[in-house]
């Protein structure tokens, strides 16, 4: 979801964009594909010769399927394997890679501390929970690349809003038969971004050089589900009923990854903003109408 976008807006920029991927497809203008195999410790020497940075997006994905322990083994490899195969490259290919961008998540927080107003920021440990462990070898397995001269960027990604996948589309799902589902109470916090913005900090990221380390990546408007999925609902102006899913019909269906659903995560984004990035879409509000209006 992010890499196609991003791609996009790279392309537009006049980046010349050269996609790794298991199955490469014909090039076409500013965009080209190679190869790399994760499982086969792969990678195309020739792209990591040409690249003045390297943006590091794969992983597999966090909510495709439920939490078994063997899907869990994968999403934690995918990243770390994926990583550790860049730093690799790297470290036996000459080239002149300035940048490397990561992805990570504000999964490594754990929930908000009860009756406490604070947000989590870039210094807080990661929690001990299979997210948190997650986001914190996924983190060290990119790491090295800054003890060969690399200029290392992470992002710590809320929820991206976007009409081409990710949550945002699930949202609009049961309000197309007239539902808004809304999840417990409703009043967990959520951290989120619109997709325009998050592409717009990796762009960011390789363009500054002054920006070094880890940074959450959301806006700075905190929404509660409750308030999020009323105004999704209310922006559509069809006619809803609102419903509450109560927290166990959640841990039957998603099982472990239903307590995720359910987490309030209130995040920090001012070392992002201090960082001289502004927001196309600082608020919910101007997120979800812009989404509604080209969904």
């Amino acid at each position: 979801m992010i890499g196609t976008t991003l791609t996009g807006l790279l392309s537009a920029k006049g980046y010349r964009v050269i996609i790794l991927t298991r199955s490469p497809q014909p090039s076409k203008e500013n965009i080209s594909y190679s190869v790399w195999n994760i499982k086969k410790s792969m990678i195309d020497p020739q792209v990591i010769r040409e690249a003045d940075h390297i943006i590091h997006l794969a992983g597999a994905g966090i909510a495709d399927k439920r939490w078994t322990e063997k899907r869990k083994k994968e999403i934690l490899k995918s990243r770390m394997e994926g990583s550790k195969l860049i730093v690799k490259a790297l470290s036996e290919t000459e080239n002149r890679v300035e940048t490397i961008v990561s992805a990570s998540a504000i999964g490594w927080y754990g929930p908000d501390s009860k009756g406490s107003s604070r947000a989590f920021n870039e210094t807080d440990p990661p929690n001990t929970d299979f997210l948190g462990e997650t986001c914190r070898l996924w983190e060290e397995s990119i790491h090295p690349v800054t003890e060969i001269g690399k200029r290392l960027v992470i992002f710590r990604t809320g929820i991206v809003l976007s009409n081409t996948g990710g949550a945002f589309p699930e949202f609009i799902k049961p309000m197309k038969a007239g539902v808004a589902g809304i999840i417990g109470n409703g009043a967990q916090k959520i951290s989120w971004i619109h997709i325009e913005d998050i592409c717009r900090m990796y762009l960011t990221a390789i363009e500054r050089q002054n920006m070094n380390g880890v940074y959450n990546a959301t806006a700075p408007e905190i929404v509660t589900n409750k308030d999020l999925i009323l105004k999704i609902a209310k922006a559509r102006k069809r006619p809803f009923i609102p419903i509450h899913i109560p927290e166990f019909a959640l841990k039957i269906l998603l099982g472990e990854m239903g307590g995720e659903v359910m987490k309030s995560t209130t995040v920090d984004d001012s070392r992002i903003r201090n960082a001289g990035f502004n927001f196309l879409f600082p608020s919910i509000d101007s997120a979800i109408n812009d989404l509604i209006r080209v969904n």
